[in-house]
Formats: C-alpha cells, sequence, structure tokens
C-alpha cells in the first residue's frame, strides 16, 4: 500500500510494483483523509506500507501514529519515503518508529532490493 499526493511518484512506484515487481494487489491513496477507515477497508491486508511523510490531511508521522496505536495495524511494516533527507528529519523518523526509510526519488534499480529486505524482517535506511 502506497499513500502519495504527487501523481509523478504515484507513477513511477506503479511502474516499479507492478511491471519490475510483479505485485498483484497494490493500493495507492492519493491523500490520507480518513487514512485508517481506507485502510481497514482494503479487501487485503497490506504487507508493507509505504507513506510520504510530506502529504496532507495527516502527515508520514500522524498516518504512523494511527497504526501504531491500532491493534490491528500497530506490527505492520511502515516505510517513511521522503524527499527531505536532512539529517534532523532522518532522525525524527528513525525516534517515530518507522521500520525504514527510503529517500526520494526512488530508485528503480534498488528499489526491488531493499523492499525485499523490509519484507523479510530487516530495516532499510537509504538515503540516495
Amino acid at each position: 500500500m502506497y499513500v502519495e499526493d504527487n501523481a509523478s511518484d504515484r507513477m513511477v512506484m506503479s511502474l516499479i510494483m507492478q511491471k519490475v515487481i510483479s505485485v498483484q494487489n497494490l493500493f495507492i491513496f492519493t491523500d490520507s483523509a480518513n487514512f485508517l477507515a481506507r485502510v481497514k477497508a482494503l479487501p487485503k491486508f497490506p504487507d508493507v506500507i509505504l507513506l510520504d511523510v510530506r502529504v496532507f490531511p495527516h502527515n508520514g508521522f500522524e498516518m504512523l501514529e494511527m497504526l501504531r496505536a491500532d491493534p490491528e495495524y500497530c506490527g505492520t511494516k511502515v516505510v517513511a519515503l521522503t524527499a527531505h533527507v536532512l539529517a534532523e528529519e532522518v532522525e525524527r523518523l528513525r525516534t517515530y518508529s518507522f521500520d525504514s526509510i527510503i529517500g526520494k526519488p526512488v530508485n528503480m534499480s534498488i528499489f526491488p532490493d531493499l523492499l525485499s529486505s523490509i519484507l523479510q524482517g530487516g530495516e532499510v535506511w537509504h538515503i540516495p
């Protein structure tokens, strides 16, 4: 599952997930309105949730808080995707309990390996 308000970033992620990784069920939200209710309404429980950090009305930190507070989703792998890779922001993402961070722009050639590592339980802190 992916939450992203930027159309070109959504297109790139969709291409990577469907054409390169062959993901069958990719759910993309274009904003974070009614976030948790929409996640719970998905037809399939997400293996991983990718969150753009700068999205509205709820930013990535707020969406993560919602997931961590919900007993059903508190253990779901949550990855921050951000173009804001200043040291302070990265440290904030780490202390906020994101499982991993991937900096934007997403690199098509290495993203499949990063995602595979995350799904296998690894932590990825990839800042280009």
